[in-house]
């Protein structure tokens, strides 16, 4: 364990000699991810999942000078409240910590708050990327996902970025992608894309085997275990990329960049797409997590076992 880095009561129990599976779960998309109210659905929705499957849920999220991993039901109230905690990545911890918080990390900082704290698996909805038209803008996501071992669930890159030059890049940094019942990259609100994945997996015994030898090999990389949305809630390719271009348009109309682009985003695809598009991404997202909790419970059957 890291200093500043401490577990929430549940988590720590779970990490005793019971052994019981955690799953990692960023809190940035409970405070900009999501409108309020449908952020504290998608926290309940992930949560009840995880625990239906016989895991504990590890929210992560930056409190009282320390990066919490499980926060508690009473602080996540705070994490819902529109415009109240920042959002906080990987290299924003330092001074989000020396503020005191509250802050909402994002995938690169909640892998990294996981894997200090003895977590292996983690789930969220999309991962960051490169841009379309600005190979420059790449998400923090990715290098974090280089250099941080163990299993995250995702339904591939998000909408907004472009999903060939990230797979790329993956490629390039050394992160696996292994597909989850698909043979190609699904592109978070669209069920695939025509990017073929190398590696496939049907069970989630057989992704706790691949979890288990990339530990065992010490890859120091993430495995990144890519289920598509679910088909009742899937977006066609053509009408997100539309979609997209237009948000596009949008933020660029509007001096949208940086941190702040891709929640301006996702708020303007869910009004691109009549809000059909933060229906899916709470089918996914909990999904995920459902998947999640079942990789993590058959890495602990595993080690029970070995």
């Amino acid at each position: 364990m890291t200093a500043r880095v401490r577990l929430g009561d549940e988590v720590a129990a779970a990490a005793g000699p019971d052994g019981r599976p955690v799953v990692a779960l960023e809190t940035s998309v409970i405070g900009q991810g999501l409108p309020h109210p449908r952020n504290v659905e998608c926290l309940e929705r992930m949560s009840a999942a995880i625990r239906g499957a016989g895991a504990v849920p590890a929210w992560v999220g930056v409190l009282g000078g320390d990066v919490v991993v499980g926060l508690s039901d009473e602080e996540l109230v705070g994490f819902a409240e529109p415009g109240r905690v920042e959002k906080v990545a990987r290299r924003d911890l330092p001074a989000a910590c020396a503020r005191g918080g509250p802050g909402a990390t994002t995938v690169s900082a909640t892998i990294w708050a996981a894997a200090r704290a003895g977590i292996h698996v983690g789930a969220t909805g999309g991962i960051g990327g490169v841009h379309h038209g600005n190979p420059t803008d790449v998400s923090a996501d990715l290098l974090e996902l280089a250099r941080t071992p163990g299993l995250l669930v995702c339904s591939g890159p998000k909408s907004i970025v472009d999903v060939a030059p990230t797979v790329e890049r993956l490629e390039e940094l050394g992160v696996g992608l292994i597909g989850y019942r698909t043979d190609r990259v699904p592109h978070f609100l669209s069920t695939q894309t025509s990017v073929e994945i190398d590696h496939r997996v049907d069970t989630p015994d057989e992704a706790a085997a691949a979890l288990i030898a990339s530990l065992e090999l010490a890859t120091e990389s993430t495995v990144l275990l890519c289920q598509p949305v679910p088909p009742a809630f899937a977006l066609g390719a053509d009408e997100v990329a539309a979609a997209t271009r237009r948000a596009e348009d949008r933020a660029a109309a509007a001096g949208v960049r940086g941190r702040n682009l891709t929640p301006f985003l996702l708020t303007t695809l869910a009004e691109e797409t009549d809000g059909r598009s933060v229906e899916a991404n709470l089918a996914l997202l909990e999904s995920n997590a459902r998947l999640a909790a079942e990789v993590a419970a058959a890495e602990v059957t595993a080690a029970r076992s070995g």
